[in-house]
């Protein structure tokens, strides 16, 4: 009898303790803190739907007639590179600091990136090694009858438009750039995977190297010290880069200009954010202070 009344006592003072816990402190003020918001698309090219993260700039008003550059930014998941990416764009566009105009960031939710970012290789190890790859063309196609006309209809936006990728990202911004160049204006290309194809993209022609291409473009190429690449023919990513560099300034285009930043300091891992920071004062000459 005891012993069912102690069990009866322990499970009345276990509910009180576990209700007390579970109830909400009415005294608690906090609200979440919103860094921006999460839009939905449905892909036709990619046969998908895709998650884009979007932050807003601050004084962002959809009634209003201010219309803003949209920088869209690769591997752009909460778990990637959107938070800290648009730490350094909101940091840059303070009137203090006024490196970086308010702009609005598109980052661009990872599914497949070895899918979306990579053309088709004719190396067979890589086909057997990472089976899902080639097909940027449609990702290509993707942004290009998409999401920027997504982006366009629903925000407000100017004609201004930067795209960011580092690795295969920056494989993926290079391929753009030769293939593409008219859909961005700004390149922020950083520790591309240029050995993909044994670097077959080095030795593509592009339109900007013709004097009829006349749209401004501006170029940033960031590498770290990060050595040797994953091929069975090794290559060494800081010169590929450098090449990629070399390639874009023999084609004598007054209309683009491009920026080569070597960060001895930083590797594949750590270079992302040092990098970004240092493209934003090559390509947004800051504004004189009166």
């Amino acid at each position: 009898m005891n012993k069912a009344f102690l069990i009866l006592l322990l499970t009345f003072f276990t509910a009180i303790v576990f209700g007390q816990k579970n109830r909400p402190n009415e005294n608690d003020k906090s609200k979440p803190f919103v860094l921006g918001r999460i839009d939905e698309i449905q892909s036709k090219e990619l046969a998908e739907k895709r998650i884009l993260n979007i932050y807003l700039p601050d004084g962002y008003n959809q009634n209003d007639t201010t219309k803003y550059p949209v920088i869209y930014l690769l591997d752009g998941s909460a778990d990637e590179d959107f938070i800290h990416i648009v730490g350094l764009v909101q940091f840059n566009s303070f009137e203090w600091v006024n490196q970086v105009p308010k702009s609005i960031v598109v980052g661009i939710a990872t599914v497949d990136r070895k899918r979306d970012f990579s053309f088709p290789t004719a190396i067979e190890g890589d086909k057997k090694k990472y089976p899902t790859t080639g097909h940027s063309d449609k990702f290509i196609s993707f942004i290009e009858k998409e999401l920027q006309p997504y982006i366009q209809a629903k925000y407000k936006t100017d004609a201004n438009k930067t795209l960011i990728g580092q690795s295969l990202g920056g494989l993926l911004a290079t391929e753009i750039l030769i293939k593409k160049p008219t859909l961005f204006n700004k390149y922020i290309i950083i520790s591309p995977s240029l050995w993909w194809d044994n670097g077959s993209l080095l030795n593509q022609d592009s339109e900007i190297k013709e004097n009829t291409f006349k749209q401004q473009t501006d170029v940033y190429i960031g590498v770290g010290k990060e050595g040797l690449t994953p091929t069975e023919i090794p290559r060494v990513m800081e010169v590929d880069a450098n090449l990629l560099t070399e390639k874009i300034k023999g084609f004598k285009n007054k209309n683009v200009k491009v920026y080569f930043d070597f960060l001895p300091q930083e590797n594949h891992a750590t270079i992302m954010h040092q990098a970004v920071s240092n493209s934003f004062k090559f390509l947004y000459p800051a504004a004189k202070k009166e």
